[in-house]
């Protein structure tokens, strides 16, 4: 057993060791890269991913950015592929083989299998002289110094280069298509990524009642009206206008002033100008405003009319914090 001291000083070195490992890859880049980025970018088809051992998961995960940042892709596992799944490759593909060696058994009868229709091969290895290096139309280099293991056998320091070089040509191909926002929103519309990039005020807003006074409403009604709309605040509308509302936190301090509301109505009380919003905001951005002034409410207004209230809870109940 290795003291606590211990394990935290192997962590440490671990993450230095990877950290180097990948500032390496800086110098490793060259116009291979480029001219990949070009060839995946100019493809009609899809990119192909494929690879075997701990280079075919980190296939897997290169293949879920690039298919959820515009690049169509399919993994293709290289023991597989060999067995009747080399049916997935069409004539437009562009195909990514990713092995540490690249003289692998699998990856060596691979590599003629890939070309013999014609389709261009990038091979992501961390041996230049390897079959995969020389049987590649386009090499990028992951060569690692050596593991972060302490044996040397297990891959670590190599894995994360592949990673790390899987990424980069995903931002580049990003940067290529100028992939916004909404695009990105496009491919995940669940859960709460889906809820940042997609909900509106409006959605949020749909179910919500309206809780309307007048400016000469009396306070006793006012309550009424915030009690009954379960909004904690209730607009005041003068000409079809928003002219102020009124918050619980508006009613406590009137109870805390004065002894008697009786002879007082919703313009005695009201805040004047508050902040607001339309139903097209996005529900982050209207987040973003309730956070800035501390607030737990904001008016909805669309060309000067009333749509209603957002309250804070409407965007919790959606998990988009």
């Amino acid at each position: 057993m290795i003291s606590k001291e211990n394990i935290l000083a192997v962590a440490k070195k671990t993450i230095l060791s990877e950290s180097e490992a990948i500032v390496k890859l800086i110098d490793y880049l060259d116009d291979n890269f480029s001219k990949a980025v070009e060839l995946i970018f100019q493809s009609k088809g899809r990119l192909v991913v494929t690879g075997i051992g701990k280079s075919a998961i980190i296939g897997q995960k290169m293949v879920a950015s690039f298919n959820s940042t515009g690049t169509p892709s399919m993994f293709l596992h290289a023991a597989e592929a060999i067995h009747g799944d080399l049916g997935m490759i069409q004539k437009d593909d562009v195909i990514i083989c990713i092995s540490k060696s690249g003289n692998s058994p699998e990856i060596k009868a691979l590599i003629p299998l890939l070309k013999r229709d014609g389709n261009p091969l990038i091979g992501i290895c961390g041996n230049t002289s390897s079959a995969l290096a020389k049987g590649s139309d386009y090499v990028l280099n992951t060569t690692v110094d050596a593991e972060a293991c302490p044996i040397n056998l297990a891959p670590t320091n190599s894995t994360t280069a592949q990673l790390v070089m899987g990424d980069a040509l995903a931002i580049c191909l990003m940067e290529m298509r100028d992939f916004k926002a909404e695009d990105f929103a496009k491919y995940h519309p669940g859960g709460a990524l889906g809820k940042k990039l997609l909900l509106k005020v409006k959605d949020l807003i749909e179910h919500n009642q309206k809780p309307i006074v007048g400016p000469e409403t009396p306070v006793k009604k006012v309550i009424f009206e915030i009690s009954e709309k379960r909004l904690g605040v209730t607009a005041v509308i003068e000409n079809n206008k928003v002219v102020g509302i009124v918050t619980d936190g508006d009613i406590r301090r009137m109870l805390n002033d004065i002894d008697s509301f009786t002879d007082l109505t919703a313009k005695d009380i009201m805040t004047k100008n508050p902040k607001w919003t339309s139903s097209n905001t996005m529900a982050i951005d209207a987040l973003q405003i309730l956070e800035n002034h501390s607030i737990t409410q904001l008016i909805v207004i669309d060309n000067e009319e009333y749509k209603g209230v957002l309250h804070l809870h409407d965007i919790l109940k959606e998990g988009i914090l």
